[in-house]
């Protein structure tokens, strides 16, 4: 299966240097730096078939990963 890459640097490739800048600077876009990268993690994790998960679980998952996309997407204009 060939998987989208969902990390944050495809995702937001125009903003690369500043979330280099905000990890350093902003221990709140830190964390919630890491929470994605720890569920984008997980979720590719059980999308390669290790581990098991129910659909409702994974979708789930990938929601809370959305929500923590979008909220450092705003951080990110906002800057």
């Amino acid at each position: 299966m060939d998987l989208l890459n969902h990390d944050l640097a495809h995702e937001f490739p125009e903003y690369l240097q500043k979330m280099r800048n905000l990890k350093a600077s902003d221990r709140y876009f830190a964390s919630l730096f890491a929470r994605y990268d720890a569920d984008n993690q997980t979720i590719a994790t059980y999308e390669q078939g290790v581990g098991s998960i129910s659909d409702e679980a994974l979708e789930a998952l990938k929601k809370k990963r959305l929500k923590i996309k979008d909220e450092i997407y705003q951080i990110l204009k906002a800057t």
